[in-house]
C-alpha cells in the first residue's frame, strides 16, 4: 500500500510559480497513475491534472492548462505538479493521488490512495 506525502506549498504572489513535490513510499510508483487535485473553500475536490504510469500521457483541467504541469521521476518515487502563472483563484489545498494501474493509460477517477494535503494561497 503506497503511503503519499506532498510538500511545497505556500504563499505566493499572483503571477508567481511553486513546485510542489509528492513523495510515494510502500510501494514502486511506476505501477500508479498519479493525480493532482485541488480543493478550494466551500468546494468540491476536483482534479487539475493526472499522468500516466510512466509519464506518455498527461491531462488537464482547462483552468489549468499551460498554466501547470505535472512530471513523475519514477526513480525518485515523486511526482511533481510545476504551477506557473499563478491566480488567485488557484488558491486551494492540493492533494495528490494514486491508483494501481496495469496500463498506460491516465485516469481520472477512483483513485485509491491520498496524501494530506498541501495549501497553496495565491494573494492578488
Amino acid at each position: 500500500q503506497v503511503q503519499l506525502a506532498e510538500s511545497g506549498g505556500g504563499l505566493v504572489q499572483a503571477g508567481g510559480s511553486l513546485t510542489l513535490s509528492c513523495a510515494a513510499s510502500g510501494g514502486t510508483l511506476s505501477n500508479y497513475a498519479m493525480g493532482w487535485f485541488q480543493q478550494a473553500p466551500g468546494k468540491e475536490r476536483e482534479l487539475v491534472a493526472a499522468v500516466s504510469r510512466f509519464g506518455s500521457n498527461t491531462y488537464y483541467a482547462d483552468s489549468v492548462k499551460g498554466r501547470f504541469t505535472i512530471s513523475r521521476d519514477n526513480a525518485k518515487n515523486t511526482v511533481y505538479l510545476q504551477m506557473n502563472s499563478l491566480k488567485p483563484e488557484d488558491t486551494a489545498v492540493y492533494y495528490c493521488a494514486a491508483k494501481l494501474s496495469f496500463t498506460g493509460r491516465i485516469i481520472l477517477a477512483g483513485y485509491d490512495y491520498w496524501g494530506q494535503g498541501t495549501q497553496v494561497t495565491v494573494s492578488a
